[in-house]
């Protein structure tokens, strides 16, 4: 049995391409996220485009990526096939509260770019130590003691 995956909004978009003479619009670049302990971690597609060419913003929660392929060919080359996609590729990524923004690490390697995230150290569980009451039940008994002498 063979598993095909079907993305109308991808066939959508080429069609729309072919129609429009081939013009360029601004893209989105294929990515994998998951966890690993207390970090998150973002791998984003970017083959052929220089390191350079990649603007990497962190505002609040919210990190935005751009990059730039340019085209192999140079002035005068004859153009045979282009199936390439060039120009703008751009990917907005919403950090949730649990994750640390200030403490995010990038990588370029390969033509993937790497994103690392920590969890913050509020979200992180934290063991809480279990008091001894002196034989009380619980933790509203003094309250209730006092209600009681105070009835």
């Amino acid at each position: 049995m063979t598993l095909m995956r079907f993305d109308p909004f991808r066939e959508l978009d080429r069609l729309s391409e072919q129609v429009m003479g081939g013009s360029r619009a601004l893209r989105t670049m294929p990515m994998e996220a998951f966890r690993r302990g207390d970090e998150f971690f973002v791998a984003l597609d970017l083959p052929g485009v220089d390191p350079a060419d990649v603007d990497l913003t962190v505002e609040r929660n919210v990190v935005s990526i751009r990059a730039t392929r340019r085209p192999a060919r140079g002035e005068g080359d004859e153009l045979i096939v282009d199936e390439r996609p060039t120009g703008e590729f751009s990917r907005q990524l919403f950090l949730g509260d649990n994750l640390d923004p200030s403490r995010l690490e990038a990588g370029f390697e390969r033509g993937v770019l790497t994103l690392r995230v920590p969890v913050s150290e509020a979200s992180k569980p934290r063991r809480v130590e279990i008091g001894s009451g002196g034989g009380r039940q619980g933790i509203g008994t003094e309250a209730t003691e006092r209600e009681g002498a105070n009835a």
